[in-house]
């Protein structure tokens, strides 16, 4: 018996087309002789085909002690054939199953792009063999440092860098941006983009579900199987909405004797455009943002999003490119050449934007000095000892808290950088400041009129939180008319001001790349990383720009914007059409069971084309 009902419900689409063949026959036949009983026939077989899946799922159902729209169908058609209206039977069964289909390919077709997203990934690479010819192999044999070779036209197989060789390539996938990117040797390159010309080798740093593309699937998937607080709010509400239109049914049923009319209502009452009209909206936001370079962790954060009115910025990697650069270099009192051995030995330790710059600086510069132990001081520098010395490395503040002294020189050129927009990076050695470095950062090119926009849009204030000093903050904010700037923050003074807006009632997006943002990340109610950051920053964050572009953080809000807006459409189209179904029957002699579903499968369809509206939803070119 379990396997028959098991066959039932997987062949439900076939029997609904053998009810479909058989409805029209019938009622051929009855316009061509009316009474005809070969039209009756037809139309009980119709519905006893209709009925059984029906009847399986609100059978599954109660089983669980659960009252759903497929108990309500299933009561009703039983209803009409004990009275014998075949044609209702025949026709409500047909349109609930037409309807399940429907949603069914409607969020097949609004997950497109993780379908899409999941066909662009490699299966194969030209991988190099220990006698340095290359063979095809299938990508889950690919380990991190063998050598792949990328042909034009051909997809990367493996996140990695380029060795040697040049061409074109089409981030498409990544990006959501196609745009032909040149590349060449010591560029990155990720899985599951196109090399539209040229040839390359790249030496592999992460293959399968590690790269970029892979963790991009991964939480595309993730997010569209999570779901908001009005999604579960919904679930909830039909999940006491449905057991109440049964008694309302039954009381009718009692009061008038009337078996036709107390059916009718549990047909009109279903709550089914209203279960499927929110998911549908949230799948088809979550797939128009994977296409568009926007990763948004689920339902849940939509929501959140589009109520966000404060937006906190880092500095570094955020609103600047984050490709710092020295520009300005002091040396002091006993430095030495070995100093610099030290630097870049406890540099190479780090992935700051800041140690980038210092050994892309003295990238020429060999070291072979040992470090033997380091402390990160959050917010500050690194304490380390290189070669039996202590060696201090970071700001001002990590030297005055050492207790080292400063001299007026130090601090008067200090002062001057900091007033042109530079970044300080200070070192010591056994006690003694040996060099300052003055490192400058380039804004964000274009990012001021997306800024404006996202005012126009609802955020209300635009701060900007960095771990830089005042003057260089100050000078960025003036220059991108930002709401308020604050600089000399440690990562938890962040967190802390984050916190402080929430409690008073703000809704806040933090936006940063680093792991010293990670703690304002998760604190946020939408954290968002940009994709150049850290995995432990984009690991933390609800929303993921995977192009570190201005445009899709906007693209971002106003999709979330969007798609609570279209939710909310559809909440109101599915309780209209039940209320004014209801109301038809109540007051007016023409509403019957047949033309109440068919009314019913009109809302459903009405709430799906209005999700998918948002599939191709972008923002205006300004």
């Amino acid at each position: 018996m379990y396997q028959l009902s098991i066959q039932i419900l997987r062949s439900k689409n076939k029997l609904m087309v053998i009810q479909a063949v058989l409805i029209g026959l019938a009622l051929s036949l009855n316009f061509m002789a009316k009474d005809s009983p070969f039209s009756h026939i037809g139309l009980l077989v119709a519905g006893l085909i209709g009925t059984l899946p029906i009847l399986i799922q609100a059978i599954s159902s109660l089983k669980i002690k659960l009252v759903t729209i497929d108990v309500l169908v299933a009561i009703a058609a039983i209803g009409a054939l004990m009275i014998q209206n075949y044609e209702e039977t025949a026709i409500v069964t047909f349109l609930f199953l037409f309807g399940a289909w429907l949603e069914g390919k409607t969020l097949d077709y609004t997950r497109s792009s993780i379908k899409s997203l999941t066909e662009m990934a490699p299966d194969l690479a030209w991988v190099q063999q220990e006698d340095g010819e290359f063979a095809e192999e299938d990508i889950d044999f690919v380990e991190e440092g063998d050598i792949v070779l990328v042909k034009t036209g051909g997809k990367v197989p493996v996140d990695g860098k380029i060795i040697q060789g040049q061409g074109s390539v089409n981030e498409a996938s990544i990006t959501g941006e196609s745009v032909l990117l040149s590349k060449s040797v010591g560029d990155s390159v990720f899985a599951g983009t196109i090399l539209e010309n040229g040839t390359i080798q790249i030496e592999t740093d992460k293959v399968g579900e590690e790269t970029t593309f892979g963790r991009i699937i991964e939480l595309v998937e993730e997010a569209q199987d999570s779901r908001s607080s009005t999604e579960r709010f919904i679930n909830r509400f039909a999940k006491w909405y449905t057991p109440l239109v049964l008694l309302i049914g039954l009381i009718v049923g009692m009061i008038t004797q009337d078996v036709e009319v107390a059916i009718t209502i549990l047909v009109l009452g279903c709550p089914w455009a209203l279960v499927i009209g929110i998911p549908v909206s949230n799948v088809a936001g979550i797939g128009n943002g994977a296409k568009n370079g926007v990763l948004l962790k689920g339902s849940e954060v939509i929501q959140n999003f589009a109520k966000v009115d404060t937006m906190i910025f880092d500095k570094t990697g955020t609103l600047t490119m984050g490709k710092t650069r020295v520009n300005q270099e002091y040396r002091y009192g006993n430095f030495q050449s070995h100093h610099l051995d030290y630097l870049l030995a406890v540099e190479k330790e780090s992935d700051h934007p800041l140690a980038l710059a210092i050994l892309n600086y003295y990238g020429s510069l060999a070291s072979n000095a040992k470090v033997e132990h380091t402390d990160v001081i959050k917010g500050q520098g690194i304490e380390a000892i290189v070669e039996k010395h202590k060696v201090l490395i970071g700001k001002l503040d990590l030297m005055e808290r050492n207790f080292l002294k400063i001299t007026n020189q130090v601090i008067n050129e200090i002062e001057a950088l900091e007033k042109s927009g530079h970044s300080i990076v200070v070192m010591a050695v056994n006690q003694e400041i040996v060099l300052v470095l003055g490192i400058k950062d380039q804004i964000r090119p274009g990012i001021k009129p997306y800024l404006e926009l996202l005012k126009k849009s609802g955020v209300k204030n635009l701060v900007l939180a960095s771990g830089d000093n005042q003057q260089t903050v100050d000078l960025v904010a003036k220059e991108l008319a930002l709401d308020l700037a604050m600089g000399n923050l440690l990562p938890q003074d962040k967190a802390n001001y984050l916190v402080e807006q929430q409690e008073k009632g703000h809704t806040v997006a933090f936006i940063g790349d680093g792991v010293n943002d990670s703690p304002s990340i998760a604190k946020a109610d939408v954290g968002i990383a940009m994709g150049s950051g850290t995995d432990v920053a984009i690991e933390s964050s609800d929303v993921v720009l995977v192009q570190s572009d201005f445009k899709h953080l906007v693209h971002a809000y106003l999709l979330s914007k969007k798609t609570n807006l279209n939710m909310m459409e559809n909440i109101v189209i599915a309780l209209t059409v039940v209320i004014l179904l209801i109301g038809f029957l109540l007051f007016s002699p023409w509403m019957s069971m047949s033309l109440g579903m068919l009314i019913h499968e009109g809302s459903i369809l009405l709430v799906i084309i209005n999700a998918l509206r948002l599939l191709a939803f972008k923002i205006k070119k300004e």
